[in-house]
């Protein structure tokens, strides 16, 4: 499959991106039912079994429902860490392989070996980068597309704006571009179209539905937090990103205990691994998806 044909199924030029414990098969079928990509992260389930039975229920679901309604759901990705800090990466390849999941979006490593893996079955390739050089280096890879991960994304983002990186990587790279970044609505849609971009990959939109599998806390932390409550740190991962809480919640932590973050981490503290971009503006707690969609096309 080719990028462009993915994107000639899609009802709208949108990607759900994978967000670490919120997107999980709820999610990623109501997406691909309304014409978009969706896709979760593999370590969101937490064995390679149970990585599996989500997959199972993501395709079982998405063909029931195509024999229903005699409709096309738009393709589901997965989500790969591709990082020797990842011990579950073959296992889950071999997965995605077995089960020939359309797309498979990489981070944290582009691996020519992980290409020619998806490229065997028909499967699509698209890499996260922040920067040109890693954008050089995914597409030496072979992948199919470049995720440019700018500022304001959401999890492990970059800092560079979108209107020269993409220009800059369009210069060396033919493949599908997708432009994440503090999007929210249509207009950031068309924008990023209008930017040179061929599809919008937003996360944090999504987190405040009724789909996602995120908390009512987080859910209402959402709400009521801006800009100025993200923080953007190395501290927890010990690569750069956004995360949302850090203020008002690791403050002394970062401050006169830092050796008890990966203590808390492991613990599953999991409130240090929220990482939404600088939306905001999000005034509803539990909205279906498909209003989100509404939403994103009508206003």
């Amino acid at each position: 499959m080719k990028a462009q044909s993915l994107i000639d199924q899609l009802e709208l030029p949108v990607v759900a991106a994978p967000m670490f414990l919120i997107s999980g098969p709820q999610l990623v079928i109501e997406c691909c039912k309304n014409g978009i990509v969706g896709t979760f992260p593999a370590l969101n389930q937490r064995s390679s079994e149970g990585f599996e039975e989500w997959l199972i229920e993501i395709k079982s679901s998405l063909k029931q429902w195509e024999e229903e309604t005699g409709k096309k759901a738009a393709p589901f990705g997965v989500n790969l860490i591709v990082h020797g800090s990842n011990p579950r990466l073959e296992a889950d390849l071999r997965l995605c392989v077995k089960h020939q999941v359309p797309l498979i979006i990489t981070s944290l490593g582009a691996v020519s070996e992980v290409v020619n893996a998806v490229h065997s079955y028909g499967g699509l390739v698209f890499h996260d980068v922040i920067k040109k050089r890693h954008a050089q280096k995914a597409a030496q890879a072979g992948v199919d597309g470049l995720i440019l991960v700018c500022a304001g994304a959401g999890g492990h983002a970059g800092t560079l704006n979108p209107m020269p990186f993409v220009r800059e990587v369009k210069e060396f790279y033919d493949g599908a571009i997708l432009l994440s970044g503090a999007m929210s609505s249509g207009q950031d849609v068309a924008s990023a179209m209008q930017m040179g971009a061929d599809l919008a990959y937003m996360g944090t939109r999504f987190i405040n539905t009724h789909e996602s599998k995120a908390t009512d806390e987080y859910r209402e932390m959402i709400i009521q937090s801006g800009a100025s409550d993200i923080v953007y740190t190395a501290a927890i991962s010990g690569v750069h990103a956004n995360f949302l809480g850090l203020v008002y919640k690791l403050q002394v932590l970062l401050k006169n205990n830092l050796r008890q973050l990966p203590k808390l981490i492991l613990e599953k503290k999991w409130i240090l691994r929220q990482k939404p971009g600088k939306l905001f503006g999000v005034q509803d707690k539990d909205l279906q998806l498909l209003r989100i969609l509404y939403q994103l096309v009508n206003l």
